[in-house]
């Protein structure tokens, strides 16, 4: 395995700048690996992507939905000696989807592979079943060849990925086009959508997308969801509370002002309010940290991935039967995604995903009541990515607001519309003013070209040679099992990697 690229000279003292998942993470490895660690986080809290409205007796998170790989936050805690079960309650989830389909029927995705088999035998007969247990164990392979090949290792060229595994994955197609892929193997075009539609977690079109992918549905329908208890906010407050413990300390409220230089490295975080954090190594988890980091470089022709309309609802109703995560399916496919990532146009016959976390966890809403949020991607700002800046979102809001509620109250959560006490909404313009580039949450797409090697580094070749990066816009990329990684790959920048 090639040497990996580390900062040179002096890593004592080191600030992490952003309290997300990812930085979050690099802060405990590194506290963990002996360095006085302080992190500086522009909000009053932890959390980042992974945000809480609290209103009415009502919990909101505003951030990811789907909570997976528990193992990887285990790890972190680790890094400092604590234990997941004393910091974190998590209740597995036995039903991990309900896929909804446009014809009426529904299926359950079920984390026991016989309960699993025994729906889709139900729903599409005994072939498709066998079909499904065969996909399992290749999903299981698949993802077994690739977290080492290009998911949990920094990469700085293509030839770090040469080797048994990338041979393996050539064999097995994985550089061919997902839809085709999951066509091969099943018939029935209902779950072909549902091993499928993960692209969009990748921000690319499944008919675009390199069957690689097909790995992201290992991590959920494969591995299983969890649910977090009081919330996926409270992950990052867990970390953060195991990070103070440990001797991290925290600047919340503290914007970042500048970087300060001498002779090619970071000297010193200056805060907005003056104070001046000497420091001999700088992680930057930033959405766009180019904006921040004196002399480094911005992706180059980037693409970026599908925005969405976040809509978190606390609602005064019973709404009986519904489960934790819906993947409510429109009968348009191909077509969607061309409005998506082409045509730069909401979807016209919207597939949504829907939780009620409440249904698990009583503590997020009052009696008689469920907190809900409701996903429905949609164009980007930037035209570049197939998106549209043009949409006036501003005005568009409350009329889409309306229709979402309304394909809701026709697909089966019924008395909605009427119950809503509390909610909150978020366009791809509330992404922007967070930062977000093209007004996105999901970063940059995983094209082929912005993957593994190909994607930015956590150590980048240009501006100061002790600035680390963290995030999803960086190595391995987007979701929380994939920035808990980059918070780990950016702490082994600085320390060398664990064991070595």
């Amino acid at each position: 395995m090639p040497r990996l690229r580390t900062v040179p000279g002096r890593t004592d003292r080191v600030v992490v700048v952003g309290a997300g998942l990812a930085g979050l993470a690099a802060a405990l490895r590194l506290r963990g690996a002996g360095r006085q660690v302080t992190v500086v986080e522009r909000g009053a809290g932890p959390g980042g992507r992974a945000g809480r409205i609290e209103r009415a007796g009502y919990a909101l998170d505003t951030g990811p939905s789907v909570f997976t790989a528990p193992e990887l936050v285990a790890d972190t805690l680790a890094a400092v000696g604590e234990k997941l079960e004393e910091r974190l309650s998590l209740i597995r989830l036995d039903t991990t989807y309900r896929a909804q389909f446009a014809d009426g029927s529904h299926l359950d995705v079920h984390a026991d592979p016989d309960a699993f088999a025994a729906e889709v035998e139900r729903l599409a007969g005994p072939a498709e079943a066998g079909n499904l247990r065969r996909y399992l164990a290749d999903l299981a392979e698949l993802y077994r060849l690739q977290l080492r090949t290009f998911i949990d290792r920094n990469l700085d060229t293509p030839l770090d990925l040469l080797g048994p595994e990338l041979v393996a994955l050539v064999r097995r197609g994985g550089f061919g086009r997902l839809s085709r892929h999951v066509a091969r193997a099943f018939h029935d075009d209902r779950l072909r959508r549902l091993f499928s539609f993960q692209a969009l977690y990748a921000g690319v079109s499944p008919f675009r997308a390199i069957a690689a992918y097909a790995v992201i549905a290992q991590l959920d329908i494969g591995a299983g969801v969890w649910h977090p208890v009081g919330g996926i906010a409270a992950v990052p407050r867990a970390l953060a509370a195991a990070a103070a413990d440990a001797g991290v300390a925290f600047r919340y409220d503290s914007p970042v002002e500048e970087l300060e230089l001498s002779g090619g490295r970071v000297t010193a975080v200056r805060l907005a309010d003056g104070e001046r954090l000497p420091a001999d190594a700088v992680v930057v988890s930033a959405d766009q940290p180019h904006r921040l980091v004196p002399g480094l470089r911005p992706p180059r022709r980037p693409v970026w991935s599908p925005s969405c309309v976040a809509l978190q609802l606390g609602v005064r109703a019973e709404l009986p039967g519904q489960a934790h995560h819906t993947i409510s399916f429109g009968a348009a496919w191909e077509e969607v995604f061309a409005e998506l990532t082409r045509l730069g146009r909401p979807m016209s016959d919207a597939s949504l995903l829907v939780s009620m976390p409440s249904v698990t966890d009583r503590s997020l809403a009052p009696p008689g009541g469920h907190a809900l949020s409701v996903v429905a991607p949609t164009p980007n700002l930037d035209r570049r990515s197939g998106g549209n800046p043009d949409i006036d979102w501003t005005a568009l809001a409350p009329r889409y607001r309306d229709e979402l509620l309304a394909v809701l109250e026709a697909r089966g959560w019924t008395g909605l519309s009427d119950a809503v006490e509390v909610e909150h909404v978020d366009t791809p313009l509330t992404w922007a003013a967070q930062g977000m580039a093209a007004g996105t949450p999901f970063a940059l797409a995983h094209t082929f070209a912005q993957t593994g090697p190909f994607r930015p580094s956590t150590l980048p070749r240009s501006g100061p040679e002790n600035v680390v990066l963290a995030g999803s816009t960086v190595q391995p990329g987007v979701g929380v099992p994939m920035v808990l990684i980059s918070g780990r790959l950016a702490a082994e920048r600085i320390t060398g990697p664990v064991g070595a």
